[in-house]
């Protein structure tokens, strides 16, 4: 029997499929912010479920999967903790196929939603990213940590940083990443080199507020995205 230590995702994976579900339940008919605001704060209600099972006696378990396999990006969906519930204790309701098919409708559905567009000039591309890098430019500004009230995490401003992070920042900064890399033949090599440093930036912000882990050298927003796309 597996042990469900080596099926759990890695670091890697885990950035992966919290970027994948853009912080929305990944089943069609549910679609649930994972974050939930009450009075106590925001609630993380994202769970990672396995669509073969971590254990062979799991739900949808299959004896002949390595414990790698089973714990891969590929076999692995981002739902709300109800969804999770309902898919492991009804699992011939939802079958494997099922499960595979909301995975990939999500994504489709997150790349029409950001809005894909293949643009002909630079100014159009700068055109469409443009307000969403001045919206997290203000918020930043606003609400960053290194503002006085980063000494008290339990801060009301220290709260309303993680939300806008987690629901305006980090979706807006994944609406970046697809309309320029939609558009990297505008681009000159330094962009390109650009982009992928604001890439990593993105994936280092996602793994710190939608997982457990958080590396100590977080790669910094990189300064040139603030030129990308102007001038010829």
């Amino acid at each position: 029997m597996a042990e469900r230590g080596k099926a759990s995702p890695d670091r890697v994976t885990q950035q992966r499929l919290f970027a994948a579900s853009a912080g929305r339940c990944q089943n069609p008919h549910c679609n649930a912010s994972l974050f939930e605001e009450n009075q106590g704060g925001t609630v993380h209600i994202a769970e990672m479920a396995h669509v073969f099972a971590a254990k062979d006696d799991g739900p949808r378990g299959r004896a002949e999967l390595s414990p790698v396999e089973r714990g891969a990006f590929e076999n692995l969906i981002v739902l709300c903790s109800s969804c999770h519930t309902k898919i492991d204790k009804a699992e011939v309701d939802y079958p494997p196929e099922m499960l595979l098919g909301w995975k990939s409708a999500h994504q489709t559905a997150i790349e029409n939603l950001f809005g894909a567009v293949k643009f002909t000039t630079r100014a159009e591309t700068l055109g469409a990213i443009e307000p969403l890098m001045l919206e997290n430019s203000i918020l930043f500004n606003s609400l960053n940590p290194s503002l006085p009230y980063g000494e008290n995490p339990e801060s009301e401003l220290a709260e309303k940083w993680k939300a806008a992070m987690r629901t305006q920042i980090l979706p807006n900064n994944r609406r970046i990443l697809v309309l320029l890399n939609r558009n990297r033949d505008l681009m000159n090599e330094g962009e390109r080199l650009t982009l992928e440093e604001f890439r990593q930036h993105v994936n280092d912000l996602t793994l710190r507020h939608f997982t457990e882990f958080a590396s100590a050298d977080q790669r910094r927003f990189p300064s040139a995205m603030t030129t990308m796309m102007k001038g010829e």
